[in-house]
């Protein structure tokens, strides 16, 4: 996808990536949140979950005792986010757009969900939309992804073959241009898992992913206003099983 506006492709991956791949990260990520962030939120605060997903995370959330909205470019992990995550709300949205002034206690993002954009000026503006969006001494917490995570991920492939569904996904990363590929293919069973039947849909997809030096994402949180910021590894500093070359910033307004 070279446009996080067109969308329609993820749509037919996101029932196999909510159960294979997003609650591995969200596992991984909760005990980040639970010592960096979320001790300093208010009690019943409201949440962003920018970028959500299948709302693995705004689950855990609500769970947590925060009151939470979820915001997604794909209707298709909308839809799946609202049967994960019953008691938050979600939103089909296009991050670039999406702006609530004064709204939110913390906006989150993780799972490299934003190196998806594809100019930085478009990650200024989600940087001025975060900003805009969130209420007085508010917090951003993300992730993204820097080169050592791009490299270290370069020729991962993965393959599942189940009775119901197969998906292939192959990926290389161009470390000149600074731009990282996942072609990806999926069949499933006609009526989908667990349907019975002989018929099989086949979706093919390129997921794109942009990397980013640090320097450029500090600079784009500083001119959208933020002033407070603070920088984590994922696996230095936080102990991640998946976290080499990935960046935490916490950043207040």
């Amino acid at each position: 996808m070279h446009d996080q506006r067109d969308t329609a492709a993820y749509d037919g991956f996101a029932r196999i990536f909510d159960l294979y791949w997003a609650e591995l990260f969200a596992a991984d990520v909760r005990p980040v949140f639970q010592n960096e962030l979320l001790p300093h939120v208010p009690v019943r605060g409201r949440i962003l979950d920018l970028c959500c997903g299948g709302g693995r995370l705004s689950y855990w959330l609500t769970g947590c005792g925060f009151r939470v909205t979820g915001v997604d470019a794909s209707r298709g992990m909308i839809e799946i986010a609202r049967q994960n995550a019953p008691r938050a709300e979600f939103e089909v949205a296009d991050v670039r757009d999406f702006r609530r002034p004064d709204t939110f206690d913390a906006v989150v993002s993780t799972f490299d969900s934003l190196n998806h954009l594809p100019t930085s000026a478009d990650l200024l503006t989600v940087f001025r939309n975060v900003y805009e969006s969130l209420a007085e001494d508010g917090l951003f917490f993300f992730d993204m992804n820097l080169d050592e995570g791009f490299r270290a991920a370069e020729h991962d492939g993965h393959s599942l073959v189940k009775d119901d569904h197969v998906c292939v996904v192959e990926s290389n990363y161009d470390s000149k241009t600074g731009v990282g590929r996942s072609d990806v293919t999926v069949f499933e069973k006609s009526g989908g898992f667990e349907k019975s039947g002989d018929d099989w849909k086949r979706v093919d997809l390129q997921i794109v992913e942009y990397c980013y030096p640090e320097d450029t994402i500090l600079d784009g949180l500083a001119q959208a206003g933020f002033g407070d910021l603070k920088t984590f590894d994922g696996q230095q500093d936080l102990g991640m099983r998946n976290g080499i070359g990935r960046l935490f910033v916490l950043a207040r307004k």
